[in-house]
């Protein structure tokens, strides 16, 4: 991996993490058309950026985390799904990371993005704050995020696919998406650098720093765009780019030209 292909799947991650457009589903179409070899390495550093755009969600929201200590067991019982199937799992989800898988799980993604979108629009919240979600409500939103270990699925778009279907208007459920990303992606990175045995070079260890920083910024940003973009204009759009991204290449990987 060059520096160069570092940056841009650092900014590629940063960009689309919180987004309802699968991030790792992005880096590994990228990485594709960068026609970068599916190595190892490759796989980890797709994962272990995630890092940094977690740190700009939890910086970002660090006052919410102190303002009840209620958020804490509802995240931690949403949680308890990806823990348990995400073990269990880990092999054959690993083994799933493919353009051709990514590309159909965003084609179907966008299509169950419109129709929540639809949903949502008009949708009154049941409960005034995210920590007042009822716990069997916060443990289905965890069994919904386990959806999204396939590449292309998107683990922003189902949990708020999941709050959504659980009570919450699009607003909420955009932040209990945030919120619920802290520990499932700190989990997932940290238990994959594990599974690496941290067996890299310095060099690659620089580029795993670079692209962590690139991720961590770029994620700030795109966070507080899409928070205007849901207010406005709700989910709709995010579904229709998928579609789009989806049908693009898999006529390029068809056509056999990535």
């Amino acid at each position: 991996m060059t520096w160069l292909q570092a940056l841009i799947l650092g900014i590629v991650e940063g960009l689309t993490e919180f987004l309802p457009i699968s991030s790792t589903g992005h880096m590994i179409l990228a990485s594709a058309a960068m026609g970068m070899q599916e190595t190892e390495f490759l796989k980890t550093f797709e994962i272990s950026i995630q890092l940094g755009a977690i740190l700009a969600i939890a910086l970002m929201y660090i006052k919410r985390f102190f303002q009840s200590f209620d958020i804490y067991i509802k995240l931690i019982i949403s949680f308890i799904p990806t823990v348990v199937i995400g073990f269990l799992m880990y092999d054959f989800v690993k083994s799933m990371f493919s353009p051709l898988v990514v590309s159909i799980s965003l084609v179907l993604g966008g299509v169950i993005l419109i129709f929540v979108d639809k949903k949502v629009e008009n949708k009154k919240t049941t409960v005034d704050d995210v920590s007042k979600i009822p716990i069997k409500n916060a443990l289905f939103i965890g069994l919904i995020q386990c959806i999204s270990m396939i590449p292309g699925v998107s683990r922003a778009g189902a949990t708020i696919v999941g709050g959504v279907f659980n009570g919450f208007d699009k607003k909420q459920a955009t932040e209990y998406s945030f919120l619920l990303a802290v520990p499932t992606m700190i989990a997932a990175s940290s238990y994959d650098l594990l599974k690496s045995d941290f067996a890299f070079t310095s060099d690659q260890l620089m580029i795993l720093l670079l692209g962590l920083i690139v991720a961590f910024a770029s994620a700030w940003g795109a966070v507080k765009l899409f928070l205007v973009i849901v207010e406005k204009f709700g989910f709709k759009y995010f579904g229709w780019y998928r579609i789009g991204i989806g049908l693009l290449f898999l006529i390029l990987i068809l056509t056999k030209i990535i």
